[in-house]
């Protein structure tokens, strides 16, 4: 009995070894975390208000670093192709500007002076407005400038609808996906959206631009020490038996 005990023992102490490393990894893990999201923030908020640097043309694709690079500043010279443009659902909970709730993300393609095309992100306009009939003063014709923040593909979250090109609303944020809707060829559309900046008086009015949430999430500290703390309390637990078992023996 004394060796089964023993045994018994061994296995405990060995499987509360295995749990309070995985533990303590995890919290480790959460405090990289924590660090890589702070050097995030530190950089997008010295850059988002920079000089603006001429936006990465194909030769420069293939290397393109989309997560380094993301809210760069960028400028492109060319022209909207107004007659693709697509439309994101959003819901503009803290606008910058006067117009608010749910609408729509008008993404135009821009085909720059280089003959290469890139999404830009032209801002909000409400659910009234998505057809460009309602707003053709914004309709910007002619050889233009936008400034912006160079972004990132993102697909639509796990539980929002799927894409719908035939209706031309969409949750995702992906060029390709747009350009292949549009009929653009795929090999010259830039693989990053431009949203462009805050124009302080727009043609019509619309669309709302300098609507990028320079947001990022920050849990990583909390979930830290409640990984560490599980760790602890596995070490008084384990702790607490012994000494029981002690004083029973």
């Amino acid at each position: 009995m004394r060796t089964f005990a023993t045994r018994r023992f061994l296995v405990l102490i060995i499987l509360a070894a295995a749990a309070f490393a995985v533990l303590v990894s995890l919290g480790v893990w959460q405090v990289a975390r924590l660090q890589w999201k702070e050097a995030l923030v530190a950089r997008v908020e010295a850059r988002v208000d920079g000089e603006s640097v001429p936006a990465s043309g194909p030769d420069a694709w293939p290397a393109l670093d989309l997560t380094e690079d993301e809210y760069l500043p960028v400028t492109l010279v060319g022209h909207f192709v107004n007659d693709k443009e697509i439309h994101v659902v959003f819901t503009l909970t803290e606008p910058k500007g006067p117009l608010g709730g749910l609408g729509y993300m008008v993404m135009t393609p821009f085909e720059t002076d280089g003959g290469w095309i890139v999404y830009v992100n032209r801002g909000f306009v409400p659910r009234d407005r998505k057809d460009a009939g309602t707003r053709r003063e914004g309709q910007i014709e002619g050889e233009t400038t936008v400034t912006g923040l160079l972004r990132a593909p993102h697909q639509s979250a796990w539980f929002a609808p799927g894409d719908d090109p035939d209706r031309n609303e969409w949750f995702s944020r992906d060029p390709r996906a747009f350009a292949q809707a549009s009929g653009l060829p795929l090999e010259g559309v830039a693989p990053y959206i431009v949203d462009a900046r805050a124009d302080p008086a727009p043609p019509g009015g619309i669309p709302q631009g300098g609507e990028t949430p320079i947001t990022f999430p920050n849990n990583h500290l909390q979930y830290a020490l409640t990984w560490f703390g599980l760790a602890a309390a596995l070490v008084a637990v384990l702790v607490a038996y012994i000494v029981r078992q002690r004083r029973g023996g």
